[in-house]
């Protein structure tokens, strides 16, 4: 009782000498006279007086907002040496609530914010965390450090992953543009003029720029992979490939160097697909995994693949992508592969021929009649390739209709070319016939 006398009597004191100084402006004074007041109230370990008194000092008329930052950054400092959860949690709560629509102390309530998702997350409140953190716009922000803004909105991404929110997932990765991390991270940061906002330091527990691009790949995959978006995965993880630190490390690239090869298999026939192809098998690196770089070169290849010899070939190496960085290649990734085959092979077929048997189409592609014809119904429904199927005659021909128009025009271009080759004929005929007749005369 005696030590709560002696605590109330200082702090009574220290509030009259706030008052003192609010009233003067003073803002040096009235900064130390807060955080002594907390600082009392920490020493004596008595949580629900602190929380108590950061209310009281927010609600003080004419508050100087400096005196109020300094009180919040003072308390944050407390949340971490709380005795218990609850303890914290109301902290948290507290500090939160004096914080709440004042743009000075904006970054410290989104931290708060941060730490309390945490909290909620660990109890198991995954939907709950994500909500709290979807209430903090940090892009708008001015004064907070551009990786601690990243990282928010990165945790943003995570949580509604966790809970599997892709529609706002999506919209919040929208608010990262990919090109900021290819900033040059060594040029001196500039000073800021005169009346410019101050960006502050981030925290030391915020990853570095380059960590900060790979955890955002990373969740990328995973919002990609929910959708089996194979090329747009493979994008991620060459992304992932490019970052200096993976290159270097053999341990690192020849995983991700094989997810970019199996995804690139994976991926529908595309002129973006067809270009990281060629990227790829450039690659030196390439000649570490020579398996994979046959692969490749098979599907660049204009020839039949046979589904079954190249299954007996890569089955290991497929199941072996779950001990891998990134996991296993999904639940449809070998029904996709084996698609992916047929198509190769439908693609093959019509460069070489302009009209096949459907029977013969079907042997070539090792499927039954009805399945070759379904397989290639979906590749004109996607306008991966242009045919026709003739059923009663059961042919099949790959070459483009052409109409009244194409075809005159293709005709006059052939009398152009015939009335050019007669002009060279009758010249060839005229110079030899002058050259013999110089000949006979001498």
């Amino acid at each position: 009782m005696e030590d709560r006398v002696k605590l109330e009597a200082a702090i009574d004191q220290l509030l009259n000498e706030e008052k003192q100084m609010r009233l003067a402006g003073d803002v040096s004074g009235t900064r130390k006279a807060v955080t002594d007041i907390l600082q009392l109230c920490f020493e004596a370990k008595d949580w629900k007086l602190l929380n108590e008194q950061i209310v009281n000092l927010s609600k003080k008329r004419g508050q100087l907002k400096q005196a109020a930052q300094s009180m919040v950054q003072q308390a944050m400092q407390y949340i971490d040496q709380t005795p218990d959860i609850d303890t914290r949690i109301e902290l948290i709560k507290t500090l939160n609530n004096v914080s709440a629509g004042k743009i000075y102390v904006e970054i410290e309530r989104a931290r708060l914010i941060k730490k309390l998702a945490k909290i909620k997350e660990e109890q198991g409140l995954v939907a709950e965390a994500a909500d709290l953190m979807q209430e903090v716009a940090v892009e708008t922000f001015g004064a907070m450090a551009k990786t601690e803004k990243i990282a928010f909105i990165l945790e943003q991404v995570r949580l509604c992953l966790d809970r599997q929110d892709y529609v706002r997932a999506q919209i919040l990765s929208r608010k990262i543009n990919p090109r900021v991390f290819d900033a040059n991270t060594l040029k001196e940061k500039k000073q800021p003029k005169e009346g410019e906002s101050i960006v502050e330091e981030a925290p030391a527990d915020i990853p570095s720029l380059l960590e900060l691009k790979r955890i955002y790949y990373e969740l990328m995959i995973r919002y990609y992979s929910h959708h089996n978006d194979y090329l747009e995965i493979c994008r991620c993880y060459k992304s992932i490939y490019d970052i200096p630190s993976v290159k270097e490390n053999p341990a690192q690239w020849i995983p991700v160097l094989r997810k970019i090869c199996w995804y690139l298999v994976l991926s529908p026939y595309d002129p973006m697909q067809s270009s990281l192809l060629n990227s790829t098998l450039e690659d030196k690196n390439m000649s570490e995994i020579p398996d994979f770089r046959m692969l490749l070169k098979q599907i660049m290849t204009m020839e039949v693949i046979q589904w079954t010899s190249l299954w007996e070939k890569y089955k290991d190496e497929f199941e072996k992508e779950k001990n891998m960085i990134g996991g296993s290649l999904g639940g449809k990734a070998a029904e996709d592969l084996k698609l992916r085959i047929i198509e190769h092979n439908i693609i093959v077929v019509s460069k070489y021929y302009s009209r096949i048997t459907l029977k013969r189409l079907a042997q070539l592609l090792c499927l039954s009649i009805e399945e070759a014809e379904k397989h290639l119904s979906e590749m004109v429904v996607s306008k991966a390739l242009v045919s026709k199927i003739d059923r009663p005659s059961g042919t099949v021909c790959f070459q483009a209709g052409k109409d009244s128009s194409d075809i005159l025009n293709s005709w006059a271009m052939n009398l152009e070319k015939l009335l050019d080759l007669v002009e060279k004929s009758c010249h060839q005929i005229h110079k030899e016939t002058m050259v013999h007749k110089s000949a006979v005369r001498a």
